[in-house]
């Protein structure tokens, strides 16, 4: 499976590409603190995906997935953290984009899970 031709990659480049953007209303010192994590999370969640899809067995793809999953939640705690401190104002455009992603995660761990069971159940 290549991880491009995933519309959950895409959609997590798509928010990569939006989460950097909103990061530029951020006050300069914040570079290193809040932001880099930020940007840490939001690429985690594409790169992820796409080192499961590298790996060799539905199992190892289902284990990154949760880790793109937690880097998800991650960025979503940070940025309510960012709109609390006043760093950013309006957020619906990306926690759409988000909620985007975590739908087609969620589908597609699902599929993954069935796939997993599936084999499993064929080697008893």
């Amino acid at each position: 499976m290549y991880h491009r031709d995933l519309n959950v990659w895409r959609e997590g480049i798509e928010l990569v590409k939006m989460t950097y953007k909103l990061l530029e209303q951020f006050p300069k010192n914040e570079e290193f603190a809040l932001s880099f994590q930020i940007r840490k999370s939001v690429v985690s969640i594409p790169s992820n995906i796409a080192e499961g899809c590298g790996r060799d067995s539905d199992k190892e793809l289902y284990h990154f997935l949760g880790v793109s999953a937690g880097s998800l939640a991650e960025l979503e705690t940070q940025l309510y953290i960012a709109k609390e401190l006043g760093y950013i104002d309006d957020t619906t455009e990306v926690e759409n984009k988000m909620m985007a992603v975590q739908k087609l995660l969620t589908g597609f761990k699902k599929y993954i899970k069935t796939n997993i069971d599936n084999q499993e159940s064929v080697k008893k």
